[in-house]
């Protein structure tokens, strides 16, 4: 019951600070408060909270849970053969119950479920990418993403890295993504605010959980052929 706790919170807090500092940043950028910040800068801004939310989280409870706080990455794991059914189901439910908890404590840190750090295609791409785009966009970075958790975390020599290494692998993400879809990679991450959102953040949100799961499969599967056997020796 621990690691499922575990990654409640940890989910939780992914999605309080990144979501919220993508909230604030483009609350900052419209000059709602007198201030104008260039895009760029706000990028990178909603990439290091990320990235920095997962090293926190990675180093407080990875010990517990393996710090998954990511349903494609409890996906990978699982296809990659080194998760039980049980953790796999209990992981799921926790982190998208995670996801809501989070997505909730913004709505009454900003007074307003209107903007939570929701992801987006079409018109709610700052690109304007369309949705085979966003979904292609989705599904290599999550691929990524997993691939590297799947290797950093591999052997046991890399343990001590491994948390830094996989938050800065999420910033490098973030700043490709966010123009794109603002950066799913994680169903959970996705779902809370589009819940409490709705609209069309919520009609668009099944391409923010489907196209991380394929991502999070292909990168299980590129693991098992080409790594896996090099990790176990």
């Amino acid at each position: 019951m621990k690691k499922y706790v575990a990654e409640f919170i940890g989910t939780a807090v992914l999605v309080i600070f990144g979501c919220g500092s993508a909230v604030a940043a483009n609350t900052l950028l419209g000059g709602d408060l007198g201030v104008t910040t260039p895009l760029a800068f706000s990028t990178l801004l909603i990439a290091f909270a990320f990235g920095l939310s997962i090293v926190a989280m990675a180093y407080s409870i990875g010990n517990v849970s393996g710090c998954h706080i990511n349903p494609a990455v409890s996906v990978g794991v699982f296809c990659a053969g080194k998760m039980s059914v049980t953790d796999f189901i209990g992981y799921l439910v926790a982190q998208f119950l995670g996801g809501i908890a989070g997505a909730g404590i913004l709505t009454v840190f900003f007074g307003s479920n209107e903007a939570l750090g929701q992801n987006g295609y079409g018109e709610a791409s700052a690109l304007g990418t369309e949705m085979a785009g966003a979904f292609l966009v989705e599904v290599v970075l999550t691929f990524v993403f997993v691939l590297l958790i799947l290797g950093v975390t591999s052997k046991e020599k890399y343990g001590s890295i491994a948390g830094v290494v996989i938050g800065l692998t999420l910033v490098l993400i973030h700043i490709l993504g966010i123009p794109f879809t603002g950066t799913s990679v994680n169903p959970a991450r996705s779902f809370g605010p589009a819940l409490l959102v709705g609209g069309e953040a919520l009609k668009q949100v099944w391409l923010f959980i489907v196209a991380p799961v394929v991502g999070g499969i292909l990168a299980a599967l590129v693991y098992r052929f080409l790594l896996a056997s090099e990790a176990d020796a």
